[in-house]
């Protein structure tokens, strides 16, 4: 039914397609503005909506820079609170939302601050922290600064040249800006990725020649955690009554993950960064274990109990990994 319905929306994806074009040219002309900023910018985005794994790079990013003084502004989709906010010890998921405050809590010694306004969030940690760089999350089509360094990310399953326009298809942004990016990243790739099949990808996406085209896979945690400091082996919840919740872009790779264990779970699919009603965690309670991601969790802690959630990190091969490195360490 859903597919029916993007097909027949297929005009109104022409009308997005035509003011994202000319959104896009009058930046390209010079009349809209784009503004640079003193301190070092890595902007990690996509041309489509979620699950391309931005967090996840973001974290990659943060461990890689541990010596420097590292911030990272995010808008802070479906926060409660509004203009520039700098995360602090009582801080909740409602003030960041969920991406930004899993990160302040998985990465204490890291300023994170949330603002729609990024020309303002850079402005104001520039002012109150000089840091030594700044990681934009989610900012690609966000034109109005223009960062010292742009990855953009592309699920190996969904790859941007072979998407369309919101709403028939997934793209927020035009293919052509693809361009822009110093990196293109093709995520979510299988483990074992052959010579010949990225040879075959380079065909489709066709970077320039300034562009580094890099791959990785999802590599998920053998254990379970939560914040009591309890940790479980996955193959400790193969006899028991396991509920799998979800509100993320893509929960495939996820469920296919834990399908290959041999896990047995009732999946509760809900839409991406949902905040969950009291009837809805009613429904988890008969179950003995709860299993959820990273960001759903910190919308769950503390309202289920038996709240478990499962790691995943960005898996690269060596020479991929060094790299990324060596173009990311240049930066500081």
């Amino acid at each position: 039914m859903l597919q029916l319905l993007r097909k027949i929306a297929f005009p109104f994806s022409l009308i997005y397609a035509l003011v994202v074009f000319v959104r896009n040219s009058l930046y390209d002309v010079g009349l809209f503005k784009s503004i640079s900023y003193k301190t070092p910018t890595i902007c990690v985005g996509n041309l489509s909506v979620g699950g391309t794994g931005k967090t996840p790079m973001i974290e990659y990013l943060i461990r890689l820079l541990e010596n420097s003084n590292i911030a990272v502004l995010s808008r802070g989709y479906k926060r409660k609170s509004k203009g520039f906010l700098l995360a602090n010890e009582k801080s909740t998921v409602e003030d960041l939302g969920d991406e930004p405050f899993q990160i302040h809590k998985k990465f204490p010694q890291t300023s994170v601050a949330v603002d729609a306004d990024r020309r303002n969030g850079i402005a104001k940690l520039e002012s109150l922290l000089k840091p030594d760089i700044i990681l934009l999350d989610d900012a690609f089509q966000h034109r109005k600064v223009k960062p010292k360094f742009s990855i953009l990310l592309t699920a190996y399953d969904n790859l941007f040249v072979k998407d369309w326009y919101l709403p028939t298809g997934d793209l927020r942004d035009s293919k052509l800006e693809a361009k822009r990016a110093d990196i293109i990243m093709v995520t979510k790739c299988p483990q074992i990725l052959s010579e010949e099949e990225r040879r075959k990808i380079s065909s489709i996406i066709r970077p320039t020649s300034s562009q580094l085209l890099l791959f990785c896979s999802l590599e998920y945690s053998s254990k379970v955690k939560n914040d009591s400091g309890k940790n479980l082996d996955l193959i400790e919840l193969k006899n028991k009554n396991v509920a799998l919740v979800t509100g993320i872009a893509n929960p495939k790779p996820l469920v296919s993950h834990l399908g290959s264990t041999g896990l047995k779970f009732q999946h509760f699919e809900y839409g991406d960064h949902h905040y969950f009603s009291g009837q809805e965690i009613a429904r988890f309670k008969n179950f003995e274990i709860v299993l959820t991601t990273e960001k759903d969790y910190v919308r769950l802690e503390g309202k289920v109990e038996n709240l478990y959630y499962l790691e995943i990190a960005h898996r690269f091969n060596e020479r991929d990994a060094l790299i990324l490195r060596q173009k990311v360490l240049e930066l500081v």
